[in-house]
Parts: C-alpha cells; structure tokens; sequence
C-alpha cells in the first residue's frame, strides 16, 4: 500500500515558553521538525507534505536541506485547516492510498510505529496509537474535587493513519457547526468511518510545555550518537557612511547622534559584521548573499532579521553559538553609555548568557574615515560549535 504523509507544523507553539515556535527549536542538534520529517521519509513515505505557517517557507527548505520527497504548503488558522491544505497538496494520490497525518511535536515517530497502523487499515477507515490512561483523573467541580474513572479511556497519539479517500471525505462531511475537531480520527469517525485502536508510545511524546524540551533532549541524547563537534571561528566587518539623522542603530539598540547612517537597511554595522561572522563560521557566505541590498523588500528592514537568520541557519546545522565578541570603531557617538543595553540585546537574540557575549568599542586615534568622522565600522568575531 502506498503511503503518503502530512506533518502538521502551522501553530504558533505559545504554550512552550519563549522563542521561536516549538518546530524550529533545536532538538539534539537538530531542528524539532526535521526529527519527524527525517524519520517518515526513511520508512518510505511518499509524497511527504510539510504543512508551515505563511512566510517560513525559506525556513522550511533550510530546516529540511538535503532530504528528498516533501513539499511544503501553508497552514490555515486551525489546525483542521492546515490538515485540509495538506489534503488538497495530495490531489494526485489515490483514494485507496494510506495517508498519515502527523504532529511535528512528537518529534520520536519510528518506523515500527508505520507498520501496526497500516496494517489495521485491511479493516477500517483509519488507527491511531494510543495509551492506556494510568492516572487517577481528578474533576474540578464547585463543592470539591470528583474522581473521574479511567476505565476505557485512552491517550491518542500521532502518526494518526487513514485511507486517504474516507479521510477526504469526512473532511468534506464535516458540518461547519461542529465546532473545531480535537483530532482527525474524530473527523472520520463522525462520518462513520471505523477506528482501530493500535499500540501507543510513551516515545511518542508531544512537546507542549518548556519542561518537555527538558526531557525531550535526554531522550535525544539516547537515540542517537553524540555527533563529532569541531570549533569554528567566523568573523565578519562592516562600515557605513554618516549622513542625515538622529541616531544610529548599534547591536540593535538606537544610540542618539547629531547624525544617521547611510545604508538598505538600517545600517546596523555591529549586526551586520556579527551577522557576517555567524555565516562565515557554517560556510554560508555573506549577509549580502541572503538579503541583497538589490531587493527592495530589505529597504530600511531591522537588522535583527538579518541576525536571527543567519543564527537558525547555525542551528540548523547542528551548530551551538558559543560566543561573540563585537568591537565598534568610531570617534562619535560614545558607545560606552550603551554597551550593556547592546550586550543584553545581542543576548536576547541569540539566547546566549551575557557573559558569552562581548562588546567592545575603540577609536582609530582620528586617522583614516572614522578618525575624520565620516563614518562608523565594526568588525565582530564568533566561536561555534558544530558537526564535523
């Protein structure tokens, strides 16, 4: 039987905590979704249909580089509706095909876990692995708590499979005064379909909250061995030019001036060299290659955009930031005033402690462009750990 997949991964991710949405965090070096993505498409997965949410489509192809047989599509504001996007990028499969949908969350999916829920598909319309409930469930009520029996009653998980046809379908029959589904299985089964109840995982864990990330990173450690670590150093440089304003924007921080400086985007130059220097460590080339001054969508963009990309781009490829050292050059404005507000900033952008993060300023004693105040520069060095 043909199998094809959707990996759901549009939310937002707002109960994990603060950072970026919970499938782009790093995962035991790798991105949370590349985990299931990795997995699926090594059982023989096909097509596999990656479901984001609008606008990180580059961040997809980045996440998943290298790996063959998915696309991607986005998400809708339910999830529902990023299931249903994902149906339709299947329109050429066939109906009698097996189709998985799965939660980019549960980023342990197996193989093994393909095998028991296909098979149930001989004789119903969909399986989804499921656990026993073990806790005592407790019912909050306005006198006082109410014990809830647990007897037949199951944790469902994901990879939830289905014939694709009947999924189709009681998505299509699915009443729009039904409120939003908890589920897919539910989908089916409201249109008449029969689940089978397969084997649960407690490795298919779900990350939901910060302390799972806790866990989730033991369990990583255990799957797979500790990749070999080199320490790469990048560095990068970058110069502006005065001109009209009333500030300057240095390592994200607007600093007062009698003057701005003159550039695409905000003219950053502590970003842009600490940005440089990043991609330099990963042998990704240079900020201009990713945001060319030629694209009018950079025009006056905040350079923390530029910072960020090019610190997923270190995760992405299993890399840790270790520490940045930027050194500002300028006889005007004083840089010292600001520097822990910078150091707490770049901090903040790149979730390093403070003391990983340096920044330094000096004068070139009057000499050359800066000394004759036409200008600032800046020039920023980075240590990184990453595979091989």
């Amino acid at each position: 039987m043909r199998i094809a997949a959707i990996i759901v991964a549009a939310g937002a991710g707002a109960r994990a905590g603060e950072g970026p949405p919970k499938q782009w965090r790093p995962l035991g070096g790798r991105p949370v979704l590349r985990w299931s993505a990795e997995a699926l498409l090594a059982a023989g997965v096909s097509p596999l249909i990656v479901v984001v949410p609008v606008g990180d489509e580059a961040r997809t192809a980045e996440c998943l580089a290298g790996l063959e047989g998915w696309a991607c599509v986005n998400g809708g504001a339910t999830r529902a509706e990023s299931v249903q996007a994902g149906l339709a990028a299947l329109a050429g499969v066939e109906d009698a095909a097996a189709v998985l949908v799965h939660d980019a969350a549960r980023p342990f999916v197996a193989a093994h876990h393909l095998v028991e829920l296909t098979a149930a598909l001989a004789n119903h319309e969909g399986a989804i692995p499921a656990l026993a409930v073990a806790d005592t469930l407790k019912r909050r009520a306005p006198a006082a708590l109410e014990t809830v029996s647990r007897a037949n009653l199951w944790r469902a998980q994901t990879p939830q499979a289905f014939r694709l046809g009947a999924l189709r379908a009681a998505y299509a029959a699915w009443p729009a005064d039904a409120g939003e589904p908890t589920d897919d299985a539910v989908v089916v089964e409201r249109a008449g379909g029969r689940v089978a109840l397969a084997a649960g995982d407690p490795m298919l864990m779900k990350l939901t909250y910060p302390e799972d990330f806790t866990m989730a990173e033991a369990l990583a450690a255990q799957l797979q061995p500790a990749p070999a670590l080199a320490t790469r150093i990048g560095q990068g440089f970058d110069a502006h030019r005065f001109g009209p304003g009333e500030a300057v924007m240095l390592c994200g921080v607007s600093v007062p001036h009698d003057q701005g400086l003159i550039g695409h985007s905000d003219a950053d130059v502590g970003l842009h060299a600490l940005t440089d220097a990043l991609l330099g460590a990963v042998g990704e080339g240079d900020i201009g290659d990713h945001f060319p001054p030629t694209d009018p969508r950079w025009k006056g963009a905040d350079s923390t955009v530029f910072l960020r990309h090019a610190a997923d781009i270190v995760a992405a490829k299993g890399g840790r930031i270790v520490n940045v050292d930027v050194t500002l050059i300028c006889e005007r404005p004083k840089v010292k005033p600001h520097r822990e507000a910078m150091r707490a900033k770049l901090a903040e952008l790149l979730e390093l402690p403070l003391d990983r993060v340096s920044v330094k300023a000096t004068t070139t004693e009057e000499m050359g462009f800066t000394g004759r105040r036409e200008g600032m520069a800046a020039q920023a060095i980075v240590s990184v750990l990453a595979p091989g």
